[in-house]
Formats: C-alpha cells, structure tokens, sequence
C-alpha cells in the first residue's frame, strides 16, 4: 500500500483500516455474548453499529469526491473501487453482529437457556476467516485471501448441522422452540458473516492482482451449496 501517497488516499485507506478493526471487534463481541449469553455484552455491540454506518459514509463519500475531483490512475482508481466494496461487506457484517446481539438479548430472558454443542467451533472459523480478510487487505497478501474461500464450506456445514440438531430438539422438545429458532438465526449471522469475509476475500485479489474471480468456476464450485435448507 505504500505506492498511495496522496494524503487524501492516506486518509480512505486509514479508514477501511479502521472500519474493518471494528467490523472485527463488534463481531468478536457479538461471539462472545453468544458463547456466555451475556445480555450486556450483547448491548454494547448494538451501541457500536452506528460507528461502522458512519464510517461506510464517510469513505464512500470520500471516494466519490477523489474520483471525481482527482481523475486518479489505474491503481488508484482501483483501490478505491475496491474500497468502497469492502465498506458495504464491513457494514453487513456489522448488522449480522447487531442481529446476533439482539437475539442473544432475547434468548438470555429464557430460563437456563442451551446452546447447540456446535456453536464454539463455527464461531472459531468465522472469526479466522474475518481476521484473515482483514490481514490479507492489509498486507496484500493474496494466497491468504484465496485459502481463507476454501474454508467456507466448512462454516456452512456447522450450519447445516446446527440447524439440523435444533429443528430435531423443536420436535422433541416444543418448550424450546423460542431460544432454538433464535439460535437458528444466529447460525445463519454466522454464517453470513463468513460470507461477507469471502466477498472481502475476492475483493482482495481484484485489487492486488487486477483479477475478478467472483464469477470464476474454482470459486462458483467451492461456493456451490451441498445442502439447502
């Protein structure tokens, strides 16, 4: 990153710098919320969505005024073209957060609420694959950005299986269906999210190799789903 050396581009990619820390942070705070159904935690995750909208405008709003007052170059143009991709995955995946706090919330009123045994892993990969995104924007390092796509499949198998084990808990057990529906959902945030890490992921490669893989077939493949539900 270090060939931008306008100080107007400075300032856009010190702010993807710091919208994407705090996508990290709120989603890293909604999981731990999740994990010990902590109502609080899961409050303060909701007070930090307007910070990420508010980073979303500011950087579009500064990409826009550069393209249009700059008539910047190849790599720069692509950066900020880039750049404003990777503010709305950041956005997204502050909303799946604030999703997931708000049914933490509604779960943690429900006496001696359970868990899906499966939710700590696929927390552990969904944070991996946002953590990586980020580094690989950051050090441009595109082989981490490409190996992070091929985990995706395994999120969307912890989601299959926690919705499975959940509408078969329903079944058994009606008393449960508020907090197991809700999990259900939360799964699905999850598993957004991880989305949205992918998405960033392409994002990648398009800026630091000038390649749009979105639509190649390596990618349609690994993202085909084995199982819908």
């Amino acid at each position: 990153m270090k060939r931008f050396f306008h100080s107007e581009l400075e300032d856009f990619h010190s702010n993807l710098i710091m919208m994407g820390q705090k996508a990290i942070e709120v989603t890293r705070k909604a999981c731990k919320a999740i994990l010990e159904l902590d109502p609080q935690l899961a409050r303060e995750v909701l007070q930090e969505d307007d910070v990420i909208d508010n980073l979303e405008i500011t950087i579009d709003t500064k990409a826009i005024r550069y393209i249009s007052l700059r008539a910047p170059v190849a790599n720069d143009l692509r950066l900020l073209m880039v750049g404003t991709k990777v503010t709305h995955n950041l956005e997204r995946i502050g909303d799946e957060a604030c999703g997931i706090a708000k049914r933490v919330i509604r779960i943690s009123r429900v006496a001696a609420p359970k868990l899906d045994q499966e939710f700590p892993d696929m927390i552990t990969l969904t944070i991996g694959m946002l953590n990586d995104a980020i580094q690989s924007f950051l050090e441009g390092d595109v082989d981490l950005a490409e190996e992070l796509i091929r985990r995706d499949r395994l999120v969307d198998e912890f989601n299959y299986n926690i919705f499975h084990n959940l509408t078969q808990r329903i079944m058994r057990d009606p008393e449960t269906a508020l907090e197991s529906l809700e999990s259900l959902f939360i799964s699905k945030s999850l598993e957004r999210i991880a989305d949205h890490s992918c998405n960033l992921a392409e994002q990648v490669v398009s800026l630091f190799r000038g390649e749009d893989i979105r639509h190649s077939p390596e990618i349609k493949a690994l993202k085909t789903k084995d199982r819908i539900i």
